[in-house]
């Protein structure tokens, strides 16, 4: 008999896609992993490091530099 239960990993609705602008803590500092990610993407697009921004700041950047240098294209 197989579990009809839905896989919580398959479901479309994560906090990753919801808006940096609407996150409760998105004006909280960055995160350890979100700062090394996005001075090393810095570095790559040959742009200066805020090490200052906000989660949702941050998470922005982030989506910008990765378009920038290719980084996370599907």
């Amino acid at each position: 008999m197989r579990d009809h239960t839905p896989n919580p990993k398959s479901e479309p609705f994560s906090n990753a896609e919801k808006d940096p602008d609407d996150w409760t803590t998105g004006d909280e500092a960055m995160t350890g992993a979100q700062a090394s990610y996005l001075k090393t993407l810095s570095e790559e697009a040959h742009e200066e490091f805020d090490d200052s921004l906000s989660k949702a700041d941050a998470s922005k950047k982030i989506d910008e530099l990765q378009a920038k240098t290719g980084r996370g294209a599907s």
